[in-house]
């Protein structure tokens, strides 16, 4: 059944993939959160203030139960749409050559170059023109 040089699969293994599927699993948003409430956990450890314990104690157990939520997710459209706002707001302050700037009128994002002064915008969405500073 299972071939030549084979393994069967283990019973357990089996029971998580069966569990997980259709589940979204994680990304690069779940990675920094898990992150950022592991670094909260062991800053707190050397902190000896109430206040600042109990401030990070929490950070650290929200977190981590969002990266839980996240996760087990079946949602997988609105986790999905939530890690594209993340590495779109990541590229942005990646990106130092050029500016971004939202449509007045139907709120496109418009990507335009730096250094260039006072220019008008032109919206490949709605073609309304608008002057901004670059």
């Amino acid at each position: 059944m299972y071939g030549y040089g084979s393994r069967r699969p283990n019973r357990f293994v089996m029971a998580i993939q069966r569990f997980m599927a259709g589940r979204y699993g994680t990304d690069k948003l779940n990675m920094l959160l898990l992150i950022v409430g592991l670094v909260a956990t062991v800053v707190n450890m050397f902190i000896d203030h109430l206040v600042v314990n109990l401030v990070l104690t929490g950070l650290g157990w929200l977190l981590m139960g969002l990266v839980i939520f996240r996760t087990l997710s079946r949602n997988t459209y609105k986790r999905y749409r939530e890690n594209r706002k993340y590495l779109m707001l990541l590229q942005r302050i990646k990106d130092r050559e050029h500016r971004y700037y939202d449509c007045p009128k139907c709120r496109q994002q418009v990507r335009v170059p730096r250094g260039k002064g006072k220019i008008a915008i032109s919206c490949p969405k709605c073609r309304e023109k608008f002057i901004k500073k670059t």
